[in-house]
């Protein structure tokens, strides 16, 4: 008789409210056999230690043993990561007025950050003379205040930094993805792949016997 085939998907990271977590919480399953996909995915597999946020590194061996112990017939395929995480994030009561603080903190910062970057760069590439000699050597005259050339570099900025990062509020100028999400995106990688690393070689890993 042919062994009944498993499917099974998991991320990379996986963030569960829970202190039981249950194999429906992080994996996808598929089968023929659908009483048995129920059955699994009403399966615990992990009881989180304690009530504080954490991560937790996992194989799919460990899984795969868990799976076998309920089902030793079935064949398992995996679909997804061979090492994932659990992160652990208890559900807690922010207020919002903290929340709202955080916002205003972060636009000021990025504002006025952003705003000295384009004056110290400015300063240092001597803008404001490279305008003064291109209005001369075309208008054959010297400038008196503010010139075209101030007005359209000062619109133009702002218009740059819109089409480029493609977002402003809930608008977005397209379906790609911001280079803003693109960077989230890497720097989440890049966590979850150093995460997984260190708890490999300090044997924190949730693995076989």
């Amino acid at each position: 008789m042919d062994k009944t085939i498993l499917y099974i998907k998991i991320d990379k990271n996986n963030m569960v409210k829970n202190k039981t977590v249950f194999l429906n919480d992080i994996a996808k399953l598929y089968s023929v056999d659908t009483i048995m996909v129920n059955d699994l995915k009403s399966q615990i597999i992990f009881d989180v230690p304690t009530s504080k946020k954490g991560n937790y590194i996992f194989s799919i061996l460990k899984l795969i043993e868990n799976i076998n112990n309920a089902y030793p017939k079935v064949q398992i395929i995996n679909l997804g990561e061979t090492d994932f995480i659990i992160h652990y994030d208890p559900p807690s009561k922010k207020l919002k007025i903290f929340e709202y603080i955080k916002v205003i903190m972060v636009s000021l910062m990025v504002f006025f950050g952003a705003a000295f970057t384009i004056m110290t760069f400015n300063e240092d590439a001597n803008v404001k003379e490279v305008f003064y000699i291109i209005y001369k050597l075309i208008m054959g005259n010297e400038k008196d205040g503010a010139s075209i050339l101030e007005i359209s570099y000062s619109i133009g900025i702002p218009i740059g930094i819109i089409i480029f990062f493609n977002h402003f509020s809930k608008i977005k100028l397209g379906n790609d993805p911001t280079p803003m999400q693109v960077q989230m995106r890497l720097y989440e990688e890049d966590m979850d792949k150093t995460l997984i690393e260190n708890a490999s070689r300090e044997g924190k890993t949730i693995d076989i016997l």
